[in-house]
């Protein structure tokens, strides 16, 4: 297993046992640009240089061991913050996740969640309190509320009893002030007359299209047509370019007649296909077989 992101006590009053943080996302895209000379294809290093010497013909590179973070205190004016004096700085909360209240599960808002972390006892002479803690939080339907350090800031964390499993999960929470006012962009949508017909079909058409969530079912299109373009111009094939229509219309839609529609369309994509009926008079046909796309583009491959 990983090494843990985050290891130390988390503390409910005088109860306190040790936890590890895993952090539960990562990247799979697995398509990375470099920056490369359009004239040479040689790839482009970045160096740091001197700000004053940015526009003279020989621009002052700066070593790594020769930067250190400034804080701008007044226009054009820093002081320098060294990286162990960052280490030492009086904050608690690096050490301890110290639980300061408790809330329903559901008033964890998804517009603040941040970022997922997996919560598990830091060592076996742990896990009693920990499991404890978990079921206490079970039966009660709450999440425990903190704060914790880590990444050049104090994060507010919410840990919760993971599902179907014997872990916990842990939330980073954004901080009120760091989600813009939902009524700058909602105050200007003027309110539209609601025709009972249209929210009726509208609901049908809801629960035709209601089925289980499956993330499962889900891949990333940008990064499978970025490989599609990779794998054509590796192999001189003619460049795949996007067809969709501009789906923008300035027509005004019938809205009645887009939601009938679309019901219809539903239920003709989930009826089963008729069977031709033969024709006792007509000679049967030779089956025709399809072109797999691999062997396809295996026989342009080759002919290129």
């Amino acid at each position: 297993m990983a090494r843990p992101y985050w290891s130390g006590p988390m503390q409910i009053s005088l109860v306190s046992f040790g936890v590890s943080l895993y952090v539960a996302t990562e990247s799979k895209s697995r398509i990375n640009f470099h920056q490369i000379s359009r004239s040479t294809g040689e790839r482009v290093r970045h160096q740091k240089v001197l700000e004053s010497t940015v526009d003279s013909d020989e621009a002052a590179v700066v070593q790594k061991d020769e930067i250190v973070k400034g804080y701008e205190y007044r226009k054009g004016q820093y002081v320098t913050i060294e990286s162990s004096e960052l280490e030492n700085l009086r904050v608690p909360s690096k050490h301890a996740i110290e639980v300061s209240q408790f809330i329903d599960v559901k008033e964890i808002d998804p517009e603040f969640v941040e970022k997922p972390y997996f919560v598990v006892p830091e060592d076996d002479s742990q896990a009693e309190a920990f499991a404890v803690v978990r079921e206490a939080l079970v039966k009660t339907g709450k999440a425990a509320i903190g704060k914790i350090a880590f990444s050049g800031r104090e994060h507010i964390i919410a840990i919760k009893p993971a599902d179907g499993g014997r872990g916990m999960m842990g939330y980073t929470l954004r901080y009120q002030d760091e989600l813009r006012n939902q009524a700058d962009y909602f105050r200007d949508i003027k309110p539209a007359e609601i025709n009972e017909d249209s929210l009726q079909l509208a609901e049908s058409l809801i629960a035709k299209r209601s089925a289980k969530f499956d993330l499962g079912k889900f891949e990333d299109g940008y990064e499978v047509a970025v490989k599609e373009l990779v794998e054509a111009k590796v192999n001189n094939l003619p460049v795949p370019k996007d067809e969709t229509p501009n789906t923008r219309r300035n027509n005004v839609v019938n809205l009645m007649d887009a939601l009938r529609k679309s019901l219809d369309s539903d239920s003709a994509a989930k009826r089963p296909p008729k069977k031709p009926v033969k024709s006792e008079k007509e000679p049967a046909r030779r089956s025709i077989g399809l072109v797999k796309p691999a062997a396809k583009t295996a026989a342009r491959r080759k002919s290129a």
